[in-house]
Parts: structure tokens; C-alpha cells; sequence
């Protein structure tokens, strides 16, 4: 079993940066990726960026592409994302997920979840 703990989340105006972090416990995988989720009101849940253990390869959502930065940080088993020059529809709870089989191809190869944390960004 794994367990996710996402922290970081605030309030924060338009231009702002926020870095939001995931703590992983528990199983350990030797290849496995990972990814960061959100989900505003009214609307579903989008993948905004991946990583891969392999190789640290990352990919991003065309809406969050050059804004935002996924790290990862394997000795202190964290994942981060670096939230830059956010915007108002950048306001969403957000996720961090594992997909221990290293698919991350969409949402359903994810199998392990956080609580999510909030991002509020105000004009």
C-alpha cells in the first residue's frame, strides 16, 4: 500500500507562485511514474504533469505548459510542482497520484491518490 500526502496549497493572486508538495509512504516500486491532478468546481478531473522514475522524463497539459514545473526528490520520496504566473482558472483542489505499472497514460492507470490540497488564485 501507498499513502499520499499533498501539502502547499494557499491563496495566492494572479502572478503569483505556489509549490505544492506530495509525500509518498509505504510500497516502494522500482519503476513507476507519477503525476499531478486537479479539479475545479463544475468541472472533471484534469492531468496537468507527469514524471517518470525511469528516466525523469515529464509531460504537461498544453493549459499549465511553461508555467509549471514537476521535480521529483527520490531520497526524501517527495514529488513537487512549481506553480508559476498563476492565473484565476488556475483555482482548483490538486492531486498527486502514482501509477506503480509506469503507464500514466490517463486517469485510470493511477493507482494510488492524495486528499488534495487547495489553490485559490485571485485577480
Amino acid at each position: 500500500q501507498v499513502q499520499l500526502v499533498e501539502s502547499g496549497g494557499g491563496s495566492v493572486q494572479a502572478g503569483g507562485s505556489l509549490r505544492l508538495s506530495c509525500v509518498v509512504s509505504g510500497n516502494t516500486y522500482s519503476r513507476y511514474c507519477m503525476g499531478w491532478f486537479r479539479q475545479a468546481p463544475g468541472k472533471e478531473r484534469e492531468g496537468i504533469a507527469t514524471i517518470y522514475s525511469r528516466d525523469g522524463s515529464t509531460v504537461y497539459a498544453d493549459s499549465v505548459k511553461d508555467r509549471f514545473t514537476i521535480s521529483q526528490d527520490f531520497a526524501k520520496k517527495s514529488l513537487y510542482l512549481q506553480m508559476d504566473s498563476l492565473k484565476p482558472e488556475d483555482t482548483a483542489m490538486y492531486y498527486c497520484a502514482l501509477d506503480r505499472d509506469a503507464w500514466c497514460r490517463n486517469e485510470a492507470d493511477f493507482d494510488y491518490w492524495g486528499q488534495g490540497t487547495q489553490v485559490t488564485v485571485s485577480s
